[in-house]
């Protein structure tokens, strides 16, 4: 008789990786990274400048993620692509720890050690900071939601647009 390979009561990993999932982490990987590209062509920094474009598409994807997540875990029906798609995919590729970095590395190289220091510790600080707002107006209007609908009587067991 053929052993299972313990896993903790789960399956194991192999039986998560499903075409679908992942077909749609690639599709969203595909658009994030192309919307990050893009935005870096329309808005380049000039020069050894402060990476202003890095630094925003960082913050508004920790912000955007901390949103999503907020709604696909407490205010949506449960969904086998979204997650993948939105936060795996799109809002993986479109944040970039790597551009991050080299931008960083650029400051260094030319010299500029307080625009790396700013760089480094504000993406970071903002970035948290993004991510707590982020959390915050999710949860805050996913209660109204709730509030709404239980005073008009539709207490519904997901999200807002299912009936």
């Amino acid at each position: 008789m053929p052993t299972r390979p313990v896993t903790g009561g789960r399956e194991p990993f192999r039986a998560h990786l499903r075409g679908g999932v992942l077909a749609a982490v690639a599709l969203g990987g595909l658009l994030g990274g192309t919307a990050r590209y893009a935005l870096g062509l329309a808005f380049p920094a000039p020069g050894v400048t402060f990476p202003w474009t890095t630094f925003a598409i960082n913050v508004s994807g920790s912000f955007a993620l901390a949103l999503l997540l907020v709604y696909v875990f407490e205010a949506w029906p449960p969904t086998r692509y979204v997650r993948p798609f939105a936060a795996v995919g799109f809002l993986g590729a479109f944040t970039t720890f790597s551009t991050w970095m080299v931008d960083t590395d650029r400051l260094l190289g030319h010299g500029h050690y307080a625009a790396a220091a700013l760089n480094i510790f504000g993406s970071l600080f903002a970035g948290a900071a993004a991510t707590v707002l982020g959390l915050a107006i999710g949860r805050l209007t996913s209660a109204r939601r709730i509030r709404l609908d239980a005073r008009r009587g539709r207490a519904r067991r997901y999200g807002w647009w299912v009936r």
